[in-house]
């Protein structure tokens, strides 16, 4: 694609020779011979640092905000921001793929990945096909599609939807997140509906934000750039969100004065299938479905993909049918053991987290609750008390074991871990290694019995010593049920 063309969106403040570019990059170890580097600024580091190492590996076009130390025959244009710039280079490259797409974006401090997968789900299931883009990765159908962000860079995300349109997607969800916004990562895009979820202090200091006004802004920013907005009425900042908008405005939630208000939720359980039923009011008229994740809160997460299920004509039928049989991967995840126990495996790896599933299930029948797992390595010790005081506390045994221990001593973690399940008068058990510690709980587990693993979610490898390594709880379920 020409030069003048990748850049036809881009404020330029200097003058450059059309030329054939091949490719975009910003990684100065992927750069070579036809391609465009983007110095990129961060919180950590600059890309005008790496630009030399670009051009020696045989890039020849740069796209920086001030001039690198580069030899004559390389050209550089100047942008005022090339984060921005990119995305506006990104969509232009690959065709601008997200107006062929249904786009669906959510933010929120908590629910975005369960709310993505259960759209994706219904909305699949309902005949229109669709992508996915969050923190369990990118794909659609049996493609999986890793990625790097939540939300990831501009140009892996503009690649991304080319590949889901090429591959027949109609739509996408994807998770926003708040420094996806602020690092301009999703400009360029034209949401047709963006999904607010809650919003609670998060993401604050460091490189992050500098404030939770700065956090709440960068999300605001989705509702100033979408078609339709779908938005919660219980919290508490609803209302600044609507004020964003100038488009039209869906509310859900409890709130009576809600578009789609849940009228009622309960728990359900149906072998070791762990779900909730739930009736809405839309309109005038009452419907109920159910969704087989556990959860109360995931009843307010189903409404948001009816909400638009209803708005893309997909069928109140379809949508209940879908709903029955929806789960988000390590999101609450119940896994079909055909046995008199439950298996639920879930990303909580901290204390809160870890005390809102175990308060969770503990709301279903149930014989004992049995957790497994551990805690990072090198980081967050102080996560170590909260998880052990919280599994010791809620439930019935910690099977305590390992979670990415990377450069650390796995019983070294394990130990700080059981000393605070003792801290409370909780019982445990440990085991170095992940899987036999998912086995014991498996091959010891009784009638009634609700097994978490939890930590790992919807991860597939295991940090040690500096390396990723292959691992699949889901797996390891498979042989320890047979």
């Amino acid at each position: 694609m020409k030069l003048s063309k990748i850049l036809e969106n881009v404020e330029t403040k200097s003058e450059f020779i059309d030329c054939e570019i091949n490719d975009i990059v910003y990684d100065s170890r992927k750069a070579k011979e036809g391609t465009m580097f983007v110095c990129l600024v961060g919180s950590r580091s600059d890309g005008h640092d790496f630009a030399k190492s670009a051009f020696e590996n045989g890039c020849r076009v740069f796209l920086a905000e001030r001039e690198p130390e580069l030899p004559s025959e390389a050209q550089v244009v100047i942008a005022e921001n090339t984060r921005a710039a990119l995305a506006a280079c990104s969509c232009s490259f690959f065709d601008n793929p997200g107006e062929k797409l249904t786009v669906i974006g959510i933010t929120g401090t908590k629910g975005k990945t369960s709310v993505a997968h259960i759209i994706q789900r219904v909305l699949s299931d309902g005949g229109i096909k669709c992508g996915i883009v969050g923190t369990v990765g990118a794909g659609y159908d049996d493609v999986k599609l890793p990625t790097v962000n939540t939300t990831p860079e501009s140009y892996e995300l503009q690649k991304l939807f080319d590949r889901m349109h090429e591959g027949g997607c109609k739509a996408v969800a994807i998770e926003v997140s708040s420094l996806g916004l602020k690092s301009h990562r999703v400009d360029g895009i034209n949401f047709d509906y963006a999904v607010f979820t809650n919003l609670f202090p998060d993401h604050i200091g460091g490189d992050e934000h500098k404030s939770f006004e700065e956090y709440k802004d960068c999300k605001k920013i989705l509702f100033s750039r979408c078609k339709k907005a779908v938005i919660s009425l219980d919290d508490d900042y609803s209302g600044e969100f609507i004020a964003c908008c100038s488009s039209p405005v869906v509310t859900f939630g409890q709130n009576p004065d809600a578009d789609y208000i849940l009228k009622d939720a309960s728990n359900y359980k149906s072998g070791s299938t762990l779900g909730v039923s739930f009736t809405f009011e839309n309109g005038g008229e009452e419907d109920e479905m159910m969704i087989s994740i556990p959860g109360k809160i995931n009843a307010m997460n189903a409404l948001v993909a009816v909400a638009i299920a209803d708005d893309l004509g997909v069928s109140r039928e379809k949508t209940r049918a879908s709903l029955a049989v929806t789960h988000a991967k390590g999101r609450g995840e119940v896994v079909e053991t055909g046995k008199d126990f439950s298996i639920i495996i879930d990303y909580a790896h901290n204390g809160i987290s870890m005390k809102n599933i175990l308060e969770t299930v503990s709301e279903y029948e149930h014989n004992r609750i049995i957790t497994v797992f551990g805690s990072v390595g090198g980081r967050a010790q102080l996560r170590r008390k909260e998880l052990g005081e919280a599994s010791g506390k809620l439930a019935d045994l910690s099977v305590v074991t390992i979670d990415d221990p990377n450069f650390e001593d796995p019983q070294a973690i394990i130990d700080e871990i059981t000393a605070a399940i003792d801290s409370v008068g909780g019982k445990w058990v440990s085991f170095v290694d992940r899987g036999d510690a998912i086995r014991y709980a498996i091959s010891n587990a009784e009638k009634g019995d609700i097994i978490i693993l939890a930590g790992k979610g919807h991860e597939e490898f295991m940090k040690v010593n500096g390396e990723k390594l292959p691992f699949s709880e889901t797996e390891i379920i498979k042989e320890a049920l047979d």
